[in-house]
């Protein structure tokens, strides 16, 4: 019997066909996966990326194979496209509409763990929050405040917000530079409040790492605003130091302004 004649042979058995094309549908499909997944991994270990970033693009390979499987073997059954559409349409919109949040949450995840905008235990500010970042997984970012509560944000949030992360790494240390700016009335010449500055940064020089810095940043008719930049080596050294150099700066400003008039 010749190759043609089992062909055909097997083309009346009903089904068996279809039966033998969706067989070789499905082992293509576990291939392509092993492949994908052999490569992801790959991927995320070169990356140094969380166990959470791997599972969600592990699981969202397997979805689109898994689909693409599904809807070659329905091409292959001898179902009317037509049909194949509409109900895919259908359950397309109803999966959709259950779970745009969801999804969108999934993804914005696995982009802030890629991209990295920021680690754990960076001091970032995101919107009207600032704070030590505690905790990042596929769906929510924990911060911690400067007043001790623990705020959650979805992930697919914080990509609608602007973020400013403190953290500052140079070839020999990583530091936080906290940014923060005062108003001043001008009662002081300019002389006088940098006299100010650098006797706090003086004060304060032996247990920061690096020297306070200070710099006018605008100047009007009614006042004068300068942007203060204050080097910690740790997050939690911000909750502390901030609110100490902060109040130096303000005290002597005003004892110099009493002495002043």
């Amino acid at each position: 019997m010749s190759i043609q004649e089992i062909f055909n042979a097997i083309a009346e058995i009903p089904y068996l066909l279809m039966v033998i094309n969706v067989l070789i549908i499905a082992v293509a499909a576990i291939i392509i996966e092993r492949i994908l997944t052999r490569q992801i991994k790959r991927f995320t270990r070169g990356k140094d990326l969380p166990p959470e970033v791997t599972n969600g693009l592990l699981l969202i390979t397997r979805l689109i194979v898994l689909l693409g499987a599904v809807a070659a073997a329905f091409n292959v059954g001898g179902i009317p496209a037509d049909w194949v559409v509409s109900v895919s349409a259908v359950a397309g919109a109803a999966i959709g509409f259950a779970s745009t949040r969801t999804v969108g949450n999934l993804l914005a995840g696995l982009y802030v763990m890629i991209s990295r905008p920021f680690r754990v235990r960076d001091y970032i500010q995101l919107g009207g929050t600032e704070g030590i970042v505690k905790e990042i997984t596929i769906n929510y970012t924990k911060i911690l405040t400067p007043g001790g509560q623990t705020v959650s944000f979805s992930n697919q949030k914080i990509l609608d917000q602007v973020i400013t992360n403190f953290r500052v790494e140079s070839e020999r240390r990583r530091l936080y530079c906290y940014t923060f700016e005062v108003v001043f009335d001008h009662s002081l010449p300019l002389t006088k409040l940098e006299e100010i500055f650098d006797a706090v940064a003086d004060k304060y020089s032996k247990e920061l790492p690096k020297r306070i810095e200070y710099k006018l940043v605008k100047l009007t008719r009614l006042e004068k605003t300068y942007r203060i930049y204050l080097y910690v080596k740790r997050p939690e050294n911000i909750f502390t130091y901030y609110p100490k150099v902060l109040d130096e700066i303000t005290r002597t400003w005003e004892k110099a302004k009493a002495e002043a008039s």
